[in-house]
């Protein structure tokens, strides 16, 4: 019987953010041997990104192991129902159901101080005369809401770097739930002042997913990368069993 071949790990992030903010999780999962794709989100709306990373995914020979952060956590609930994932790995994410928008499910719980600090503008939305908004946050506000454990100096680029969503995003539903159909692992960030942590457990719960708790911001892959590598790795190692 030939061996099972190591799944790539695809690692998806959220908004207000870039895949640099896994720049200390990768060095710790290519130092394991494996292959890793860090694209970026276009962060228009929940079901065009999801079919963006679902590309990336197809375009992937072999089994995935599909890793989302924040809102990345809704895109990996859609584009995990691709045929060669094999595992979800959410770290503080949206694990939305079936028919539930990002909206829908953190309007289940207190506020987590994010919503004051955001902030709205305007752009040009291609085919249509009405503009488009896109949604970041305040960016004297983003390092105690977002990173509130990273070095200053890295906070402080990042807030200044941030990559907005569109804010339709928030009200579309997702169309599948990949979790219902793939084993699923989930990471809250137990110090985090953008999503509520009892959304992310919530949603972990209902779930059924296996699951840790970091002593975390947001940034939780920036501010205990060792812990989130080892939970990657964890799901992993689950897909040669």
């Amino acid at each position: 019987m030939s061996p099972t071949p190591r799944p790539t790990v695809v690692l998806v992030h959220g908004a207000f953010a870039d895949a640099s903010g896994y720049a200390r999780v990768i060095p710790e999962l290519t130092a394991a041997g494996l292959e890793v794709v860090a694209p970026a989100v276009p962060n228009r709306g929940l079901v065009d990104d999801a079919a963006y990373i679902s590309s990336v995914i197809r375009a992937v020979d072999g089994p995935v192991v599909l890793v989302g952060h924040s809102y990345g956590g809704a895109v990996i609930t859609v584009a995990g129902a691709e045929e060669n994932v094999r595992a979800l790995v959410y770290l503080a994410g949206y694990a939305l159901e079936e028919g539930e928008s990002l909206g829908g499910l953190q309007g289940r719980f207190p506020d987590s101080g994010l919503a004051d600090a955001l902030r709205y503008t305007p752009f040009p939305a291609v085919g249509s005369e009405d503009p488009g908004t896109d949604v970041s946050v305040a960016v004297d506000r983003f390092p105690e809401l977002f990173a509130a454990d990273v070095e200053p100096g890295l906070a402080a680029v990042l807030a200044v770097s941030q990559r907005p969503l569109a804010a339709r995003a928030f009200s579309e539903a997702a169309p599948v739930a990949a979790w219902r159909t793939k084993p699923s692992w989930g990471l809250v960030a137990g110090a985090d002042r953008t999503i509520n942590p009892e959304v992310e457990r919530y949603g972990y719960r209902r779930a059924g997913m296996t699951t840790v708790e970091v002593d975390s911001s947001h940034l939780v892959m920036l501010a205990r990368p060792m812990a989130v590598a080892e939970l990657i790795l964890e799901a992993v190692r689950s897909t040669a069993a």
